[in-house]
């Protein structure tokens, strides 16, 4: 296949998906009784300034729970516990940084690891059960949220203080915060220092993947397990490490949020960031920069959300249908242009075994 058509395939399919999810959108708000017209008019046009900075904050968490997702998804490998992974993991850095064992800076980056260290641990769990019982790792690790929910909840009452309806843990020193760094001037809103977290994990990510052994074992073995065990990959150990990559890098969820505007851990915590990073990755197509695509273009679309409600009066449960007619139509096109992809491939493979027959009889 030519390298222009290639181009052409690859352009093609986004385009296409975001086309087809326009369309279910607008079918969807028609059937609802809402005006699309106004909908693409609040949706499409630019947010206040104010607003850029927690479209970045948010972007920035959600590519975190993305990456988390698609390290597992990169070996055919389900890790659908990311958000009790996050909870966990945030639960037991707020904990260890409100102690204050360490001065300053060390605390935060100790409580950092703690969290990394929480979040595999939890993991870990579903990928002995799957290495040792052969128990599916969707089952377990949803299975998993539920016990992390309810763990959290019962030690949160236990070793944290109870502000009005809600329990906190206790505060994190001052001298552990990590500064927000200003993105508009003028702007009371900052970027969470610790969004930087999210720049180098996707760095991690890539080198990862594609410049080292383990990167390699990783995607042989999502091809093709058989023939990764052919070529000498221990298929169990490499469950075990994925689903601890995954858990760590789920522990970095909450951490810009927790040491740049929370700094505690409250029954009021962001839900459902870990269930999203499944949608981002899926959308981002389990690679770096598309996951990061990905990542804002949820961020924007949760931004959005109050604008429509206020200016278009249409629901915000409209945001979370689009998000999922996006992911949907993306897996389903790409899907479609990749056979469509191989059978242009195979024809062209058939084409030129025909002409090199044709030319051997012709030679004889």
């Amino acid at each position: 296949m030519s390298l222009a058509r290639r181009v052409l395939l690859g352009a093609t399919a986004p385009v296409l998906a975001f086309a087809v999810a326009a369309l279910v959108t607008t079918v969807v708000i028609v059937g609802a009784g809402a005006s699309p017209g106004e909908f693409w008019q609040v949706l499409l046009s630019a947010p206040e300034a104010r607003y850029y900075v927690s479209i970045v904050n948010s972007a920035a968490v959600l590519y975190l729970s993305g990456l988390a997702a698609a390290i597992g998804f990169r070996m055919n490998l389900f890790n659908i516990g990311v958000e009790g992974q996050y909870r966990v993991a945030t639960f037991a850095g707020a904990v260890f940084a409100g102690w204050a064992v360490l001065p300053g800076p060390l605390n935060t980056v100790a409580a950092i690891l703690v969290a990394m260290a929480a979040g595999a641990a939890w993991a870990g769990i579903a990928a002995l059960l799957r290495v040792t019982r052969g128990v599916s790792e969707v089952i377990s690790t949803i299975m998993l949220n539920a016990i992390a929910l309810s763990l959290v909840a019962y030690l949160l009452q236990k070793v944290g203080s109870r502000e009005g309806q809600t329990y906190v843990t206790d505060a994190i020193p001052r001298s552990a915060w990590v500064p927000s760094i200003p993105l508009i001037p003028g702007e009371i809103s900052q970027v969470y220092g610790l969004a930087l977290l999210a720049l180098v994990a996707g760095v991690g990510f890539s080198v990862l993947l594609r410049r080292s052994r383990f990167g390699f074992d990783l995607r042989a073995t999502g091809e093709s397990e058989s023939a990764a065990v052919a070529s000498g990959v221990d298929v169990k150990r490499m469950v075990v490490w994925a689903m601890l990559l995954s858990g760590a890098l789920a522990g970095l969820i909450g951490m810009p949020e927790l040491f740049g505007a929370s700094h505690a851990y409250g029954s009021t915590i962001q839900t459902g960031i870990g269930f999203t990073g499944i949608a981002v990755a899926l959308l981002g197509r389990n690679n770096a920069w598309g996951i990061a695509f990905a990542a804002m273009v949820f961020a924007y679309l949760n931004q959005q959300a109050s604008p429509l409600s206020i200016e278009a009066d249409i629901s915000t449960e409209i945001i979370a249908v689009t998000q999922g007619v996006v992911v949907l139509s993306v897996v389903i096109v790409y899907e479609v242009v990749r056979r469509y992809r191989v059978r242009l491939e195979q024809t062209e493979v058939a084409r030129a075994l025909r002409q090199q027959r044709k030319e051997q009889g012709v030679a004889a």
